[in-house]
């Protein structure tokens, strides 16, 4: 007994000399640490009204419960199909043509010579991402404008037809994942450029001895290389494939292009602070963080048994 409160009090001591040793990193680290308390943690007590008829005027707990009511109503609604389809489409088409040009990006940046090239590269793909997404929008409402935007200038002096993108259901999911490419696709790739620079030289210079051409050493040992990178942030975008941000669509999108456009986000949006459905909104929020939790855990599973990559 006195052996192990012997034990303890070293193993107390010992926390108390490293915390003081490193308080100036826990100093650092509370503000992301309160963020997350304050703006992730502590709002997740609000979710109870998504179980309840919830009246601001009474509170969360005068509030009467009402089960699994909101649920229903959504999943009997005439836009349910539309709204899951939209957000799936949007994410699953930015994942399919968006996720891999980064990769390809940071491949090709790697194979130039010149340093002071590649870094003027990098920094003219980088800008895009620091543009706000208010003034990314604004810039294509401009550019697709059908009356003084620059391409339905060059569509007009080519075909004499203007073409009114934002208010064309078939063309809004072009627009959206087109111009998050470009807004995002420097700035991802700094995570597989990094990967790419630690890989040891020797492997390299091994495949120069044995004859390989550039292309054959970015297939065959870059690319592997970065293999574990890669599945990471697969995982990690596939985990909120039903997640599309709320801002650019909702900056974007008209009544013409519901129909394509309208995502759980968004209605959420309408549904909660349009129309004050409070415990609504907050139903089909919290079905869709499901969705994404689950999703999260099944691609996860299946690139674990795959590949034996995966989050934990």
């Amino acid at each position: 007994m006195a052996y192990e409160m012997r034990k303890k009090s070293l193993m107390n001591s010992s926390s108390r000399r490293i915390i003081k040793k490193n308080i100036a990193l826990y100093l650092l680290l509370m503000p992301t640490i309160l963020y997350f308390l304050i703006f992730r943690y502590v709002p997740i007590y609000g979710l109870q009204i998504a179980f309840k008829e919830y009246n601001p005027f009474i509170g969360y707990k005068d509030s009467p419960w009402v089960g699994f009511k909101h649920f229903q109503s959504f999943f009997n609604s005439i836009y349910f199909f539309r709204l899951v389809r939209n957000t799936f489409l949007l994410s699953f088409y930015s994942i399919l043509f968006g996720f891999p040009i980064p990769i390809i990006f940071a491949l090709f940046l790697n194979e130039l010579k010149s340093e002071k090239f590649r870094s003027v590269i990098q920094s003219i793909s980088y800008v895009p991402h620091f543009i706000s997404t208010v003034i990314i929008c604004g810039l294509i409402v401009n550019f697709l404008s059908p009356s003084t935007g620059f391409v339905n200038a060059v569509i007009k002096a080519l075909t004499g037809n203007t073409i009114d993108f934002l208010r064309k259901p078939e063309w809004f999911r072009t627009i959206y994942v087109g111009s998050g490419i470009w807004q995002q696709m420097g700035w991802n790739s700094i995570i597989y450029y990094a990967s790419i620079r630690a890989i040891d030289p020797f492997l390299y210079e091994a495949a120069d001895i044995d004859g390989a051409n550039r292309w054959q050493k970015m297939i065959r040992i870059s690319l592997p290389s970065i293999l574990p990178t890669i599945i990471t942030l697969l995982l990690l975008n596939l985990g909120n494939i039903m997640n599309v941000g709320f801002e650019k669509v909702f900056l974007l999108y008209t009544p013409n292009t519901y129909q394509t456009a309208d995502i759980i986000s968004t209605y959420v949006y309408r549904s909660g602070l349009v129309d004050q459905q409070y415990s609504f909104a907050t139903a089909v929020g919290l079905f869709n963080s499901i969705i994404n939790l689950l999703l999260l855990v099944i691609f996860n599973s299946v690139s674990k048994k795959a590949s034996g990559e995966s989050l934990w």
